[in-house]
């Protein structure tokens, strides 16, 4: 993220550091990386570093690890980042059992004084220590090479053929904030209040435009999942984002990275975004004995495209201002809402 979390400053993030890690006095550099969480390196005093990420829990959506709980503590916004947290905290724990008793795949967070792989930061953030591995990681969107999709595949393969640690979640392929974008579609929508945000009536009027076929893709995606469920496939340790900005290559080593969507579903949630050719679905099936489902790869592709533009949607409901990444979502969004319409 270009922007600063909102409520959370440097000083915060080095006490939740001290405190809850242990590391001393350290130099905090803010790494503006990827979208969606806020990183920086953080630096003690014998040149040893770290990776600190601090999540943002209500751009979390708890659906995404099961059914809300009837009793789930507290109320409101209180009940939804508690149930946030729980699932991030699932997901950290997952990759870190995955470090400690599977294959070399993953950059799993440094565990905290008491054990933990997560810790509240207030009421709406999250925190967890990285080890700062050197490397390089690549652009998301850049098309792979065939030598690239290779290790890609290779790296997948034997993460669906781990077993599964206790802790990990089993995902629904149904959409987070999908009743936030079937409200949006459903309209009449009111225009936005003044003070808003500056994108909330632009999206309010690109929904419109694609509203007829935006629901068909809804109803085209629900009965993919009905049909996926109705053969009942088995389920493995998935990623769910291995796009290459969470690839790093360190020397010989390739490394996955942000682990917050990790979960049990159909291996085809992972291989869609991979495999591009029958060669790269020829070598994961050797590799797995499993033969990947067609049917399931479009269903995760169209997935990916739903769940942006609701996340997108939701976003901009909610008050914001014109700031980089509220541009960089603006453009996404309509790039997205384009392409599931065919405009």
């Amino acid at each position: 993220m270009k922007d600063r979390p909102e409520g959370i400053d440097e000083q915060d993030v080095r006490r939740a550091l001290q405190d809850g890690w242990g590391l001393g006095r350290v130099t905090l550099a803010y790494a503006p990386v990827g979208f969606g969480d806020y990183h920086w390196t953080a630096t003690d005093r014998a040149g040893r570093r770290w990776f600190v990420t601090v999540s943002d829990l209500a751009l979390k959506p708890y659906c995404v690890h099961g059914p809300p709980v009837p009793d789930a503590p507290g109320s409101g916004e209180r009940a939804l980042s508690d149930a946030a947290f729980d699932g991030l905290r699932r997901a950290m724990d997952t990759v870190a059992a995955l470090r400690d008793g599977g294959p070399d795949l993953a950059v799993a967070p440094r565990p905290d004084v008491r054990g933990g792989t997560v810790r509240r930061l207030g009421v709406r953030h999250a925190l967890s220590v990285f080890p700062y591995v050197d490397g390089e990681s690549g652009d998301f969107g850049r098309p792979r090479t065939a030598e690239e999709r290779a290790a890609v595949l290779d790296l997948l393969a034997a993460l669906h053929r781990a077993p599964a640690p206790s802790r990990t979640p089993v995902l629904r392929p149904e959409l987070p904030d999908r009743a936030v974008l079937t409200a949006a579609l459903d309209g009449p929508e009111p225009a936005p209040a003044p003070g808003h945000g500056p994108y909330a009536e632009p999206v309010r009027a690109l929904l419109a435009e694609h509203a007829v076929r935006l629901r068909g893709r809804l109803r085209e995606f629900d009965r993919r999942v009905v049909e996926l469920r109705s053969r009942g496939a088995p389920l493995v340790v998935t990623h769910g984002e291995p796009h290459p900005g969470n690839v790093l290559r360190a020397g010989d080593r390739r490394l996955l990275v942000d682990w917050d969507t990790v979960g049990l579903a159909v291996p085809e949630r992972d291989l869609w975004s991979v495999a591009a050719t029958p060669d790269d679905l020829a070598r994961y099936a050797e590799a797995t004995g499993r033969t990947p489902d067609p049917r399931a790869l479009e269903l995760y592709a169209l997935r990916w495209d739903l769940a942006d533009l609701a996340e997108y949607v939701a976003r901009f409901r909610a008050p914001h201002g014109d700031t980089p990444d509220a541009r960089e979502a603006w453009a996404d969004l309509s790039v997205v809402a384009a392409r599931l319409a065919g405009a």
